[in-house]
């Protein structure tokens, strides 16, 4: 299996997207399991618009936990890693994830956009309302006790439910588009649209560039064949070492792997 570190030159465009595997090593719970429940809940009841319009205490309840899970956990090797290159990229690299909690900011990252929302916030339920997401640290056990705004509309949490549009999805394609390695983190490949996402980099090498997707995981994802890399290990042993942007190419010493040579 390949080790050797990539080298990121200085006009190199990055990249991550970030998936339930790297939250898991920080001790998050995935929820689903091969059964399609989550928590012994039915996906449908707990992350959809039906769902919500048939039962929204127990929708609330179930974020509820999810929040106070989260709030014990804390950041891991891989995300403040992420952090260290964000702090050498800067605006070259793009960090995507479509995870809803916020490790990656609580390790270090400050440019991270959330494809499925974020935990920590709620919003209205109301698409009309111009109401902002907001950051929301109450947990709500009721129907009761669901808060709402001042429209009058509940007030919901700040999740893409299956059947949404997750956010931010153009802006997510250029920069998928226009960067030069494509790095995929701890995803199972089969949560669409992200797990679509690697295809945009095969059709552009089908056009003669020269983009690179690596995926890295403890087994290979669903759409494997998509990548033109992959490292087995966890996002912890893994991505710590996986970048090097120390070194100019003509200074390289080592076995360094620079992915347009």
């Amino acid at each position: 299996m390949n080790s050797r570190p990539i080298f990121i030159a200085s006009h190199h465009r990055v990249v991550v997207l970030t998936g339930a595997g790297i939250s898991a090593e920080s001790g998050i719970r995935t929820f689903r399991d091969a059964g399609g429940l989550w928590e012994n809940h039915r996906i449908e009841e707990v992350a959809s618009p039906e769902g919500w319009a048939a039962d929204p205490g127990n929708v609330w309840r179930f974020y509820s936990a999810r929040r106070a899970q989260a709030r014990e956990c804390v950041p891991n090797a891989a995300h403040r890693a992420l952090a260290d290159l964000e702090s050498k990229l800067g605006e070259r690299l793009e960090l995507i994830t479509q995870n809803v909690d916020d490790l990656h900011e609580r390790g270090g990252s400050n440019r991270v956009l959330h494809m499925h929302g974020q935990l920590e916030l709620s919003r209205c339920e109301d698409t009309a309302c111009r109401t902002q997401p907001f950051l929301d640290s109450r947990l709500y056990f009721s129907t009761e006790h669901i808060a709402r705004c001042t429209c009058g509309a509940r007030i919901r949490p700040h999740i893409v439910w299956f059947g949404e549009e997750p956010f931010e999805m153009r802006r997510i394609k250029a920069a998928v588009l226009r960067c030069d390695l494509f790095v995929v983190v701890g995803t199972s490949g089969a949560v669409y649209p992200a797990a679509g996402l690697v295809n945009l980099i095969t059709s552009r090498r089908h056009d003669g560039s020269t983009a690179k997707a690596i995926y890295v995981g403890p087994e290979p994802p669903l759409n494997a064949s998509s990548f033109q890399e992959i490292r087995l290990g966890t996002a912890c042993e893994i991505v710590p070492t996986l970048f090097d942007c120390r070194r100019s190419l003509r200074d390289r010493n080592g076995p360094y792997e620079s992915f347009t040579e």
